[in-house]
């Protein structure tokens, strides 16, 4: 074990209120492509802003046939070392809640309960309509575009029904914010994992924790612009690493 290590178990031993903010880096290790990468879903495939989105039947239509393709390697993935590992600090009540960039719900899969994943870029394993925010499973929607790429309605208001993620020139969601924001104030050790922290406002948060006291770890394959505030910053494999800290 190198002083590295050795520092940052340490730091989560004598921790008593512990933040993850975790990024697509996390993921990978599961099979879900990082989609910013090169070579990505989005340098081959432009992304749909979401005012296109909203305005145009044809780009709704793109969308859903993007998402219907990746739905088999999102829906055959599981939580890795990485996501247990924060599962089991959690379940020792040493976490209080997980932030996430990431939108495929393996942390929920892993064992942390719904409401303390803080989602900031939403969600892609169901549907909601984007006025009355009626849920909508997506094995509902698939049924209803198989049908000559039918798009999906609200069945309550008639609304446009879209993934529940935050797309690209969407709001962030302020409630999701302000509890990262709240879960970043009052955290003793804040730990960034597998995000190259360029995405703003997300990218801010980590920088509050710091700024509030806490200890700040980067772990990333890569080095990230935030890593001058780090208390430590470990460039590593995420499963891995987690893993032996955690003596899982």
């Amino acid at each position: 074990m190198d002083d590295t290590i050795r520092q940052f178990q340490e730091l989560i031993d004598r921790s008593n209120r512990i933040v993850f903010f975790t990024g697509a880096g996390i993921s990978t290790e599961s099979g879900i492509p990082d989609f910013r990468s090169p070579g990505g879903l989005w340098e081959q495939n432009r992304p749909i802003d979401f005012s296109e989105f909203v305005a145009s039947a044809d780009a709704r239509k793109e969308a859903w046939r993007r998402k219907f393709a990746m739905d088999a390697v999102m829906t055959a993935a599981r939580p890795n070392d990485g996501h247990n590992a924060i599962a089991a600090l959690y379940q020792q009540g040493k976490v209080p809640a997980v932030i996430t960039q990431n939108i495929d719900g393996l942390h929920q899969m892993s064992g942390v309960k719904e409401e303390d994943v803080v989602e900031l870029h939403g969600n892609t394993t169901y549907a909601k309509c984007l006025d009355c925010h009626k849920k909508m499973s997506l094995e509902a929607v698939k049924k209803v575009f198989a049908k000559n790429e039918t798009l999906p309605t609200c069945s309550v208001c008639g609304g446009i029904v879209k993934t529940a993620t935050i797309s690209f020139g969407q709001a962030m969601p302020v409630v999701e914010m302000r509890r990262a924001e709240k879960e970043a104030i009052e955290c003793d050790l804040f730990i960034a994992i597998g995000s190259s922290l360029v995405v703003y406002p997300a990218a801010e948060i980590p920088v509050v924790a710091r700024h509030h006291g806490a200890e700040l770890v980067i772990l990333n394959r890569e080095a990230t612009p935030l890593d001058p505030y780090a208390t430590l910053t470990i460039n590593r494999e995420i499963g891995e690493t987690l893993r032996y800290v955690t003596k899982l």
